[in-house]
């Protein structure tokens, strides 16, 4: 998924959106850390109807989202494809949902990606839910563009290379003080997160009254990031860039 990266605050979102709450200062001291065994391979029964009230993954759903990073506006499409990915072929095999994030300069602001308007990343992401209704995030592959060219890969990772291991990217029955690993690559992506409140949250897109907020630290560069989900939906707040639309087929 998009990195956590530090040029991004949520104080730009929270500005821009006009939120009613504050998560800068959240501290949450007993945070109850998930074991990653939720996601291992060999534990768990795995299906591709990601139907988590809070990442519904369902095949065909859409998101688009608009915002702005340091004085360009960015566009964020989301989209759940008819593709699937095999890993750990073998006794622990697993098939998982592709997930397709596209990432472009918005010249017009309208969440579409349009004639001239440049891509800044590709990335195809890797999903899977438990028995028990936790998703499971495997990896990706990644383009990084610049001028129209694929100039790195950086970022992109899969769970069934040596010392990697599946996230948990979303608990089945998120609540207040979870904290887990998303990203389980050492050296490559290690993106952690920790619920820190709920609320209601207003974009673009509507006004969400049952939320959980997140927020995510990179400990590879110390990159922080905030993100809000909304029960039915979604991701609907991504840092700075915030849901325009979204379509359940």
């Amino acid at each position: 998924m998009r990195p956590t990266r530090g040029r991004r605050t949520i104080v730009a979102a929270a500005t821009l959106l006009g939120l009613a709450f504050s998560i800068l200062g959240a501290n949450i001291a007993d945070a109850k850390e998930l074991d990653i065994a939720l996601c291992a391979p060999d534990r768990n029964r795995f299906t591709l109807d990601i139907g988590n009230e809070f990442l519904p993954l369902q095949l065909g759903r859409q998101w688009s989202f608009v915002g702005e990073d340091e004085g360009i506006t960015v566009g964020l499409q989301i989209d759940v494809l008819d593709e699937t990915k095999t890993l750990f072929n073998g006794r622990a095999k697993v098939t998982t949902r592709v997930v397709q994030e596209t990432e472009w300069e918005d010249a017009d602001g309208d969440g579409v990606v349009g004639v001239g308007e440049s891509l800044i990343e590709v990335s195809l992401n890797y999903f899977a839910q438990t028995q028990d209704g936790t998703v499971c995030y495997f990896g990706e592959d990644v383009d990084i563009y610049e001028d129209g060219e694929v100039v790195s890969h950086e970022g992109a990772w899969r769970a069934d290379e040596p010392g990697n291991s599946p996230g948990i990217f979303m608990p089945a029955s998120p609540m207040e003080g979870m904290s887990f690993a998303q990203e389980v690559a050492p050296g490559i992506a290690e993106d952690e997160a920790t619920i820190v409140g709920s609320g209601t949250v207003e974009v673009p897109a509507g006004t969400f009254a049952d939320t959980i907020r997140v927020r995510e630290f990179n400990p590879l560069d110390g990159g922080k990031g905030y993100k809000a989900y909304a029960r039915g939906v979604g991701l609907i707040l991504d840092d700075t860039l915030a849901l325009v639309r979204y379509s359940v087929p």
